[in-house]
């Protein structure tokens, strides 16, 4: 039995029989099913006496599902979708001032242009005036009071979206202004939190920094990120019969957006209905904030009887959703002579906005993830969720973890620094490996000695367990670290670098190597389930449906061709469908890149139900045991005879076998306290690294990034060329946001950087001439779908590859690298440098 066709015993779906145990089954005791005339045989000597090479859907480099409609133009979008007769279109009144009371509004001038419809507040919301978030503290539209720039008080309709957006300009809002809190500094000052601290502990950092023989401190921060998704935030609501709705919206979870929808409408939820064909990217940014488009829209709806469309222009869509969580760092670590860590104090201070939004489970992940590669044995960490008056801060690719992984790798980096030794090898010496931690040789040798090496016994702790108390157990890290250092030629380069640094004046090198560990699975442990439907059609087609959304990552062709080889069909017999909350209800958010994990084992279990009724019927049809029956390559093969699939799809709808099943899936092994923050949060972790060069002009600061070599770990892939290119995007927007994109608030509160002319993401012409990329060539030791390995957001923080190694040039210059922050613009390089 393979890892693929092995489920967990607690979460496999009852089904009729399994490839691997149905040679255990009795005959089918019914009378077996009379041939359907049309019913093609091929004897099974003339199926032997061929050569038959099995094609597989899984594993094999192809295009993208919808590649060439969107190269066409063809791949519809919510803003392409034809609009009813009666459409109206809906633009935000937004508050001008950071923090205030609000004590009134006029519309009158908006109301008197022609062709508006209406203006919509809170006093026109039939629910619950408060959005379903968990935390229940973000009003759909300001009350009494306003809490960011931006926040959105009313809605304008309109006849058509310019009037709409003129109109709202018009609109003047009576606001008196109260002290806004901007700086994430000034909120921990006032203790002011959307969600309580969180400090978690193992150990005495306390006493472990006392006994180190070297220290170091420091503070740092690392700005936040917009998402700059290429079809921003846009909602299409229809009233249907008898109060029921329909909602076109780009979103990452469709089952919050209907619930949020219906707790708005004061409606049950099967009331909503919220279809999502494609995103044109998310990023995180579409995981909750698109429901509060389709919130609004459905308000002013409900009110005129009418459909409504809201989408924003980009600058709207800058100041009123969130960003990134900002974060600010104060750390304390304890080092020997080689570079081990002894102790560490973290302080973290996340910038959440003005409500708690996903602020907490991002900042919980920060804190997972401040380990990164490395074995932390005495550690103290504080998270602190600060209020500011800003945009609510979000979701965004990594979750929280690229803020957790960067600080640990900056403080290795400045340790190797400050003890003259390269930076590959105090990573390395700090990796979690099965060596016994210090504190168990101190009890070994009875308290005397640090230096001296003991055996591990059984009783002793080892350095393979995570602060949250989880056991590393699929550690690839060493042996991929080393791979990479090899191929790339990573110690003859920093030699070459060094080289050309003596004799280079004004431009300077820099190279780093640094990893990734990453968790997969959802740390909410609830929402590690997935559901999907299978039909196959009379005539052989497949169509699959499941909870997960597609934003451009690939998840409905990998979806496909794992269902298309649990039904041994090619893969273009196999057609992914929209996400749509009536057909498969409850779904998960697609978010922490574990949409392929969830939704393609859902898949292939409803897809493997189908294929069983299947293999019952032909079984009956050439008495053998079901087991005996084959699917490969298009056709049903048994020990006495090979059919075409279509036909036994045919004959078995006409012998009235089901044709279509649902399939369920939740995660095994998974638990979490989060009280303690302790437990098993993650399936299993994904690795890789990155070896990034870069050059820095001195006298300007700007930077270029010259070279990148990656070598990571996808498990068996699905999709080697899907997966490739999902490394490259996440790189490169990890290299974004540590190099050129700021975001950038002045003290009242407003975004300067609200559009591309000031906010600037990656172009093509940073991309490195050098970006070679190779994956990891062993499955994942966990029984994961086809073997593979989550690859959405593990990329993205192989990007803190580029920060370090403009650091390392800013070293290699003599300049001061502890004290530069994140993103590294051209500023922050030219202050560093001194």
């Amino acid at each position: 039995m393979n890892a693929r066709d092995h489920t967990d015993p607690a979460t496999a779906p009852v089904v009729i029989s399994s490839r691997a145990d149905a040679v255990a089954e009795p005959e089918p005791t019914s009378v077996r099913p009379e041939p359907v005339e049309g019913l093609t045989n091929t004897s099974a000597a003339a199926s032997t006496s061929s050569a038959r090479t099995e094609v597989r859907a899984a594993g094999v480099s192809r295009h993208h599902e919808s590649a060439r409609a969107q190269v066409a133009g063809g791949a519809t979008y919510i803003d392409d979708i034809p609009e009813v007769r009666g459409t109206l279109h809906a633009a935000p009144v937004c508050s001008p001032v950071a923090h205030g009371k609000l004590r009134g509004m006029d519309a009158k001038a908006a109301l008197a242009m022609p062709g508006v419809r209406g203006v919509f507040s809170a006093v026109h919301i039939p629910g619950d005036p408060m959005l379903a978030a968990f935390a229940h503290d973000e009003p759909v539209f300001a009350t009494d009071t306003v809490q960011f720039l931006g926040q959105v008080v009313a809605l304008v309709v309109a006849d058509d979206v310019m009037t709409a957006r003129r109109a709202a300009r018009l609109v003047t809002l009576d606001i008196e202004p109260l002290p806004a809190v901007i700086n994430v500094h000034e909120a921990h000052a006032q203790k002011s939190y959307v969600l309580p601290p969180v400090h978690v502990k193992r150990g005495d950092a306390a006493a472990a920094l006392k006994r180190a023989p070297h220290t170091l401190q420091g503070q740092f921060e690392v700005g936040g990120q917009e998402h700059f998704y290429l079809e921003g935030q846009v909602a299409y609501v229809l009233p249907l019969e008898q109060n029921q709705w329909w909602v076109y919206t780009s979103t990452q979870h469709p089952g919050e957006v209907q619930h949020w929808v219906s707790h708005a409408l004061g409606l049950a939820n099967h009331a909503v209905t919220v279809e999502c064909r494609r995103m044109g990217g998310g990023f995180g940014g579409k995981e909750t904030q698109a429901g509060h488009l389709a919130v609004w829209a459905a308000i002013a709806a409900n009110q005129l009887k009418c459909p409504v469309k809201l989408r924003l222009d980009r600058d709207d869509d800058f100041m009123i959703t969130g960003k990134r969580h900002p974060f600010a760092y104060h750390y304390r670590a304890g080092f020997d002579d080689s570079g081990l860590l002894c102790g560490l104090e973290l302080e973290m201070l996340a910038n959440c906005g003005f409500s708690a939004d996903l602020s907490g489970p991002v900042a919980d992940r920060a804190i997972f993830h401040a380990d990164n590669a490395y074995f932390l044995e005495d550690v103290a960490i504080a998270s602190y969720r600060c209020k500011t008056n800003t945009q609510s801060h979000t979701a965004f690719r990594g979750f929280g973890g690229p803020q957790g992984v960067i600080v640990i790798e900056r403080i290795l980096s400045d340790i190797a620094r400050r003890l003259g030794l390269d930076p590959l090898d105090v990573r390395l010496r700090n990796l979690y490996s099965d060596e016994p931690t210090t504190g168990a040789l101190r009890q070994a040798q009875g308290g005397r000695g640090k230096s001296v090496r003991a055996e591990p016994v059984e009783a002793l702790a080892q350095r393979n367990v995570t602060h949250y108390q989880m056991p590393v157990e699929d550690n690839i890290l060493e042996p991929l670290m080393t791979a990479l250092a090899q191929t790339s030629h990573y110690r003859e380069r920093r030699d070459q670098i060094a080289a050309w640094n003596a004799k280079s004046p004004i431009i300077k090198k820099g190279m780093a190597l640094t990893p990734v560990k990453f968790g997969i699975s959802f740390t909410a442990t609830l929402f590690n389930q997935a559901g999907a439907l299978v039909h196959v059609y009379t005539d052989g087609s497949v169509q699959v449906n499941h909870g997960g959304t597609e934003m451009g990552q690939g998840l409905n062709t990998k979806v496909a061709a794992i269902v298309a080889d649990e039904l041994g069909v090619p893969f273009e017999q196999v057609m992914s469908t929209a996400a749509d909350t009536s057909k498969v209800p409850n779904a998960s958010a697609t978010a922490a890149s574990s949409g392929t994990d969830l939704n393609g084992r859902a898949a292939q279990f409803a897809a493997r139900h189908v294929r069983d009724n299947l293999a019952a019927f032909v079984s009956g049809l050439d008495g053998c045991g079901a087991g005996a029956v084959r699917f490969e390559a298009g056709q049903v093969i048994t020990p006495k005879t090979t059919r075409a699939f279509n036909d036994v799809a045919h004959a078995a709808y006409a012998n009235r076998i089901q044709l279509w099943s649902d399939g369920f899936y939740r995660t095994p092994k998974i638990h979490y306290d989060k009280t303690t923050m302790q437990g098993r949060p993650f399936y299993y972790f994904a690795y890789g690294a990155a070896v990034t060069e870069v050059a820095i002009d001195t006298l300007t600061g700007e930077s270029r990034v010259l070279k990148v070599d990656i070598l990571h770990d996808v498990g068996r892939s699905i999709n080697p060329a899907i997966d490739i290119g999902q490394i490259e995007g996440g790189f490169v927007q990890g290299m974004g946001w540590l190099t050129t994109e700021q975001l950038v608030w002045n003290d009242k509160g407003y975004l300067q950087t609200h559009a591309p002319s000031t906010y600037k993401i990656p172009a093509t012409g940073d991309i490195p001439e050098h970006f070679k990329i190779d994956l990891w060539p062993e499955p994942n030791r966990e029984d994961n779908v086809h073997g593979s390995k989550a690859v959405g957001e593990p990329p993205f923080m192989l990007a803190i590859s580029v920060f370090e190694a403009l650091r390392d040039a800013v070293a290699q210059a003599g300049g001061q690298p502890e004290g530069m922050n994140a993103p590294g613009t051209a500023e922050e390089v030219l202050r560093a440098v001194g």
